[in-house]
């Protein structure tokens, strides 16, 4: 016969049933969880027999929950197996809930006896319904903290999510990024290793300073090769590493060697891949291991995933705007050159002293040593310096030239070597120097003699070690550069007077070239005053074809403290004057800076004289021995910075002309 519900819950014999509900329903009235629940039945009222130890075991979660009689609770995996004298196990049906075993234990004193048996079945079954509803609301409070947990995950995504597209600065994007990381999963250390686009296997480390009141993240150069890097990036798998289990290599790995220094035991190497290509590695590391479950490593994997987006389109954009600087600059320079009076194939002379200078640049240009090139103002330091690189092996990439005297001082070192962003007050946005945009040619260093004094052992070091750190940076950036400097000032006098460092001095003074002074080459004069007739009479639409014999003789004779450059201007200032087609020179106006010298000596007086006779022909016949004498010397070359007719010193359309009138041919010539 089946027993009803209600004599299945009838007390025992001996027990008063109001006593044991009011016993429970006093100890059930706090929910704390299963413990509460275990504790209802400890100490447990006459005539139960006393226990120590109450063991539930839910089979379905596979937790066992102990309450001894100290008042201590405990929630395991497996059963107790401590000291015990006997123990009594009851079965719990739980309905779809699944079962649960209940084990009433001794630790001490006398076996249970059969009553006491009966009395905790009795229990068992009392403890049911409770039980059941406590697993419901368990059951409930497991989906919600699963709700929540998905909730966080992906708020910590899309927090992730919009920290990347918000940037496109490296520096900020890494910092934005350990911000989120640090803030949800509380690492010790988030760090991202990247590669230089600009020199390939050059990776610098982002490390990310959590404890200041705002993270920033500043790159510093790598402290040696990584194994762990390596493996990371060429598995592109996620390597997971714990200090006592990889005591080996915690002990030489660069990387774990700065995290061990910090306090860190367990470090994560993510893989940042973006299509085919993987640019570096999201680096974590804790203080303990435990942070690092199987959990939180998926969840890393997705952030990392994001964080390569944001890292490929952060380096395309710095790829471009490096582009667009070089582009920028080279188009600055492609300018310069464009306005440069002379190049390196239209550099105008007959002297000596240009060709034996000359002979010395064309020795040189081959080479990669550096050039000193000294000279009074107005010589033409810079077409040499153009020279130079034009004839080296690095004549396809830029000629970048910096004049170190028409920069503030303040802004000179930023200028040659950079700044990152947040440098100094302005710096909104990271800056390459002239080096930078040199790398791979030339940088002309004009005035070298006005670079200050704190600079000086900058540039020294540049020199010595072919690399640079910008302004406000921590890391160097190797460079190739070839360096010419020039100045009009006496170096090793600066050097005496201790305005010049010396060690910078004899590194500067590998290749020395002493420009001659205009003074020095009149016979170079007459030569310049027609290029420049020229070229001033063009610009201006102007029709000058001659240049009296006299303006000639008055420009040989004057000192030229101002050398070229001042010789062009009074052409240009003659040219503006001139309403006819002979170049009015207004003499008078340089009377009194006449060289007295060179109006007593006949020698040169002679010299002039043969200089000037093809200008103003005394008849034809002469001007055709003169005009047939040069296009032999010339190998009957007519146009050209060498040709015949820049040496008598007019148009080469003129010179044609005048070689019909008389009647010359250059194969007869020949």
């Amino acid at each position: 016969m089946a027993m009803s519900d209600e004599a299945m819950f009838a007390p025992p014999q001996g027990i008063t049933i109001e006593a044991v509900n009011g016993m429970l329903a006093e100890r059930l009235a706090q929910k704390h969880g299963k413990a509460s629940l275990l504790r209802a039945f400890i100490p447990l009222p006459p005539p139960f027999s006393p226990v120590q130890l109450i063991e539930l075991h839910v089979l379905k979660s596979n937790f066992y929950y102990r309450y001894h009689d100290d008042g201590s609770d405990v929630t395991a995996t497996t059963e107790y197996q401590g000291e015990m004298v006997d123990y009594s196990r009851h079965a719990v049906l739980l309905g779809s809930s699944g079962m649960a075993e209940l084990r009433f234990i001794r630790t001490h004193g006398s076996r249970f006896t059969p009553q006491d048996c009966t009395l905790f079945n009795w229990l068992a079954r009392i403890i049911t319904p409770v039980l059941q509803s406590w697993l419901n609301d368990e059951a409930q409070q497991v989906a919600l903290r699963l709700l929540e947990k998905d909730r966080d995950h992906h708020r910590v995504l899309v927090d992730i999510t919009n920290a990347v597209l918000s940037h496109l600065d490296l520096d900020d994007l890494i910092a934005d990024v350990a911000r989120e990381i640090h803030h949800f999963f509380g690492l010790a250390s988030v760090s991202m290793v990247l590669g230089d686009h600009r020199k390939n296997e050059k990776f610098s480390l982002w490390c990310s300073d959590l404890s200041a009141s705002h993270c920033a993240c500043l790159p510093h150069n790598m402290p040696g090769d990584s194994v762990l890097l390596t493996q990371t990036l060429q598995t592109r798998q996620p390597t997971l590493t714990h200090r006592a289990d990889d005591l080996f290599l915690w002990q030489r790995d660069p990387l774990l060697l700065l995290l061990a220094s910090n306090g860190c035991e367990s470090a994560l190497l993510i893989p940042l891949t973006f299509g085919n290509h993987t640019p570096g590695a999201l680096l974590l590391a804790h203080t303990s291991s435990t942070l690092f479950s199987e959990e939180n490593c998926q969840l890393l994997q997705h952030i990392a995933d994001r964080i390569a987006i944001a890292v490929g389109n952060a380096d395309a954009c710095r790829r471009m705007t490096d582009l667009q600087e070089s582009l920028q600059q080279e188009n600055h320079q492609l300018s310069e050159q464009l306005l440069s009076n002379l190049g390196v194939g239209d550099i105008i002379y007959q002297s000596q002293a240009m060709e034996d200078l000359l002979q010395q640049v064309d020795i040189v240009a081959k080479s990669d040593s550096t050039v000193l090139i000294c000279g009074e103002t107005g010589t033409g330091k810079e077409v040499i310096a153009r020279a130079i690189h034009q004839l080296s092996p690095r004549h396809d990439k830029p000629l970048v030239k910096i004049n170190c005297a028409a920069i503030p001082a303040s802004l000179l070192e930023s200028e040659l070597f950079g700044h990152d962003k947040g440098a100094f007050t302005g710096a909104i946005n990271t800056h390459r120097g002239r080096f930078e945009i040199a790398d791979g040619g030339t940088l002309f260093l004009d005035e070298i003699g006005d670079l200050p004094l704190e600079l000086q052992p900058k540039l020294l070091r540049v020199l010595q070690e072919r690399e640079i750190e910008r302004l406000g940076g921590s890391r160097t950036i190797p460079v190739n550069v070839r360096v010419i400097a020039a100045t009009n000032r006496d170096l090793w006098q600066m050097v005496e007077d201790r305005q010049f460092r010396s060690d910078l001095f004899y590194r500067l003074n590998v290749f020395p070239l002493e420009l001659p002074p205009l003074r020095d080459r009149p016979e170079d004069i007459p030569l310049l005053a027609k290029h420049f007739t020229q070229k001033m009479a063009r610009h201006m639409n102007r029709s000058i074809d001659a240049i009296p014999t006299e303006a000639l003789r008055q420009l040989m004779s004057w000192d030229w403290p101002g050398n070229v450059r001042e010789l062009e201007n009074v052409i240009e200032r003659a040219v503006l004057l001139t309403r006819g087609n002979s170049l009015n020179l207004h003499l008078n106006v340089r009377q009194s800076r006449l060289l007295p010298t060179l109006n007593e000596d006949s020698a040169l007086r002679s010299s002039m004289a043969q200089l000037l006779h093809p200008t103003t022909p005394e008849n034809d016949e002469e001007e055709r021995q003169r005009i047939v004498q040069v296009l032999r010397e010339t190998n009957g070359i007519v146009a050209g910075p060498r040709g015949a007719a820049t040496r008598l010193g007019m148009k080469r359309t003129t010179l044609l002309s005048r070689m019909q009138r008389l009647g010359i041919s250059v194969r007869e010539v020949l």
